[in-house]
């Protein structure tokens, strides 16, 4: 199967977590589809938005776990379109994403 020829991946979860504000400052949420923080332009999540995702998520391990496995593939997807040379490798975003959950 010639991987060109492959459908389109619907749109995963929103990225919408930490919903912590604070004051006129932009929340530690990804601007996609880089995927940087959009307060501190760190690769996201940054470790502002971890400390508030394990806060925010707290006693509820298995939905972070499911939200970030969500928001892994809306990565790779961007990403790779982004730059099809493959800079990033699956296990170093699976790293980012889901195993630090």
């Amino acid at each position: 199967m010639n991987l060109h020829q492959l459908p389109q991946p619907r749109l995963g979860p929103y990225p919408e977590h930490p919903q912590h504000r604070t004051g006129d400052r932009p929340p530690h949420t990804p601007l996609r589809p880089r995927w940087a923080c959009r307060a501190c332009g760190q690769p996201w999540p940054c470790g502002e938005a971890r400390l508030l995702l394990k806060t925010e998520f707290e006693g509820r391990k298995s939905s972070l776990l499911i939200y970030f496995s969500g928001l892994f593939y809306e990565a790779m997807h961007d990403l790779y379109y982004l730059n099809p040379g493959g800079q990033v490798e699956p296990h170093e975003l699976f790293d980012r994403f889901v195993s630090w959950a």
